[in-house]
C-alpha cells in the first residue's frame, strides 16, 4: 500500500482549494482529517468522502496531524499506530483540545482491548482494516448526522434556558429604542454599540437584540471586559495554544470560537486595554484572530455586541480609547435612556417585577397602591433599573399585604426625604453668587472628600466618571492638586 496517491485528488482545507458540491444548500461543508501512513488509504478515502461534499486534508505522521489540529475539525480518521506517534495519545489530545471533533479509529491489528480502551478514550467508532471504503464513508455521514442532532439539541435546551428578558416600557424614547433594535437585528452588520448609564439595562438590550436575529439559535457568550485583568481577558476571548504562557497546560477555545453562529456581547468596552482593543480591530475588520500562542487563523462567523457606560468620543480624545475602533463599533449604535427619561416606565417596570417576584418569593402582591407609586415615580433612580428592582426586590419580600405602599418602600423616602433637605438647606446670598464659582467648589469638596476618586467623587454628585472627568477639565482642576496620593490613572 505504499503506491503515491496522485497529489490533484487530495482537497486541501486551504484558500486555494477546489470546490467540491455541498452536501446541502443550508449546511456548511463538514471538514474531515484523515490520519494515516499508508498514501492509499489516505487517497481512496479522500477521493471517496470528496464525492460525498466533505472538504478532506490528510497528514501522514503524527507531527503533522497536531499541526493541523489547531486548524479544527468535524471528524477525524485515525490510524491506532503511525511511524511516530500512537494514535491512542493523540486521541486523548484531541479530546483535550476539541472536544466536539468526532474521532474513529483505524487500525490493522484489531483486538477486543483495544477497542474497548479506544471506545472509553472518546472514540466515536472502531474500524478494522482492511475496510470498504464505502462502508468508512456511511459510518462518517452517521457519525456526522448523531452528533449535528446532539448539537441541536444542546442548543435548543441553551436557548431555552437563556432567554432574553423582555424590554419593558412604553414611553417614547423606549419605543424608539425598541424600534431600532429590531431594526439592528435584521441588519447583516455585525457590530452594534449600546450606550446608557449604569444599570440602565443594556444587558437586556443586547439579548434581546440576539433574540430577534437570525442567529437566536447560536449561543450568546457574554463577558465583562473590567472584571478580568488584561492578559485573562486576551485568552478568554481568543483561546490559547498549549504552552502559550505558565499555566497553559491544554489549549482553550475562546469566547469568540464558541460563539460561532451566534453573538458575543462585550460589557464595559470602554476599559479595555489599547493593546487588546487593537487585536479586536484587527477581528472585526478582518474577520480572523489568532488565539494566545497561535499561528493560524481563525473565521468564526460572530455577531460582536459592545456597551458602555462611558463616553467613548472622550474617551478617544483623552487617548484612552482607539479612534478606529470607536468607528468600527458604532456604524450600528443605540442609546438606552435613563429611567428618569422614562415618562411613565417606572408604573411599567414595578408591576412586571412584582409579578416576577412574587413568583420567585411564592408572595400574591397585587399592585401597588397610587401613593407608592407617586413615591417611586418622584425618585430620581440614579442607579436606574437595577436601583428599581432591588427596592421591589425588598419591598416584595418583606409585604405582608396585597398592596405595596409607601411603608414597604419606606427606605426610599427616606433617602428622598434626606436628599430634599441636604439641597433646601443651600441659601443664596444677598448679593448673589457665580454659579460656576459654587460648582468648582463642589467638585473640588467630593474629590478632597474621597482622596482623589473620581469615581466615588461623581456618586456624591450624583454624576458618572466621564462627568465628572469632564468639569475637571473644563475647570483646569488637576488631580495632584486635589489629593496627597496620586490619583489612580485607571479610575
Amino acid at each position: 500500500m505504499s503506491t503515491p496517491a496522485p497529489q490533484q485528488a487530495v482537497p486541501s482545507g486551504g484558500a486555494d482549494a477546489e470546490e467540491t458540491p455541498p452536501v446541502s444548500v443550508s449546511e456548511p461543508l463538514a471538514s474531515i482529517l484523515v490520519v494515516d501512513d499508508e498514501k492509499l488509504v489516505g487517497w481512496s478515502l479522500c477521493q471517496r468522502l470528496a464525492r460525498d461534499g466533505y472538504r478532506v486534508e490528510v497528514a501522514e505522521t503524527g507531527e503533522l496531524a497536531r499541526a493541523k489540529f489547531r486548524s479544527g475539525f468535524d471528524l477525524v480518521l485515525l490510524d491506532y499506530q503511525l511511524p511516530d506517534a500512537d494514535g491512542l495519545e493523540l486521541l486523548r489530545e484531541l479530546r483535550v483540545s476539541h472536544p466536539d471533533t468526532i474521532v474513529i479509529l483505524l487500525t490493522a491489528n484489531a483486538t477486543v482491548r483495544r477497542a474497548v480502551e479506544a471506545m472509553s478514550e472518546g472514540a466515536f467508532y472502531f474500524e478494522t482494516k482492511p475496510f470498504d471504503v464505502d462502508a468508512v464513508a456511511l459510518l462518517v455521514g452517521r457519525a456526522l448526522e448523531t452528533t449535528r442532532l446532539r448539537r441541536e439539541v444542546r442548543m435548543l435546551t441553551a436557548g431555552s434556558s437563556a432567554a432574553a428578558p423582555p424590554m419593558i416600557g412604553e414611553s417614547p424614547v423606549m419605543r424608539q429604542v425598541k424600534r431600532l433594535i429590531q431594526q439592528f437585528a435584521m441588519s447583516p452588520t455585525s457590530t452594534v454599540l449600546i450606550t446608557g448609564e449604569t444599570g440602565v439595562g443594556k444587558d437586556v438590550a443586547a439579548r434581546t437584540l440576539h433574540a430577534l436575529s437570525s442567529r437566536a439559535a447560536g449561543p450568546f457568550m457574554n463577558i465583562t471586559c473590567s472584571a478580568l485583568p488584561d492578559s485573562l481577558l486576551e485568552s478568554e476571548l481568543f483561546g490559547h495554544e498549549r504552552g502559550a504562557f505558565t499555566d497553559a497546560r491544554q489549549s482553550r477555545r475562546g469566547l469568540l470560537e464558541q460563539a460561532d453562529g451566534g453573538t458575543v456581547f462585550l460589557d464595559e468596552i470602554g476599559d479595555m486595554a489599547l493593546g487588546l482593543q487593537a487585536k479586536l480591530l484587527r477581528f472585526l475588520e478582518e474577520k480572523a484572530f489568532r488565539r494566545v500562542g497561535g499561528h493560524i487563523d481563525i473565521r468564526p462567523n460572530v455577531r460582536v455586541i459592545a456597551a458602555t457606560n462611558r463616553n467613548l468620543q472622550e474617551s478617544v480624545r483623552r487617548g484612552e480609547f482607539r479612534e478606529d475602533l470607536y468607528y468600527r463599533l458604532a456604524v450600528l449604535s443605540v442609546t438606552v435612556p435613563p429611567v428618569r427619561e422614562r415618562d411613565g416606565d417606572v408604573e411599567l417596570l414595578s408591576k412586571f417585577l412584582i409579578d416576577h417576584y412574587n413568583s420567585e418569593f411564592h408572595k400574591d402582591v397585587r399592585g401597588i397602591s397610587p401613593r407608592a407609586l407617586n413615591a417611586l415615580n418622584a425618585h430620581a433612580w440614579p442607579g436606574n433599573v437595577r436601583e428599581l428592582k432591588n427596592v421591589i426586590e425588598r419591598a416584595v419580600l418583606l409585604s405582608r399585604g396585597t398592596m405595596l405602599d409607601v411603608e414597604d418602600i419606606g427606605s426610599l423616602n427616606r433617602e428622598q426625604e434626606s436628599r430634599g433637605r441636604a439641597v433646601h438647606g443651600i441659601r443664596l446670598p444677598a448679593a448673589g453668587l457665580d454659579l460656576q464659582d459654587l460648582e468648582i467648589e463642589l467638585v473640588v469638596q467630593a474629590l478632597e472628600r474621597t482622596g482623589g476618586n473620581q469615581t466615588r467623587a461623581a456618586a456624591l454628585l450624583g454624576l458618572n466618571r466621564d462627568q465628572i472627568r469632564y468639569r475637571m477639565a473644563k475647570f483646569g482642576l488637576k488631580p495632584l492638586r486635589l489629593t496627597k496620593d496620586q490619583t489612580n490613572p485607571a479610575d
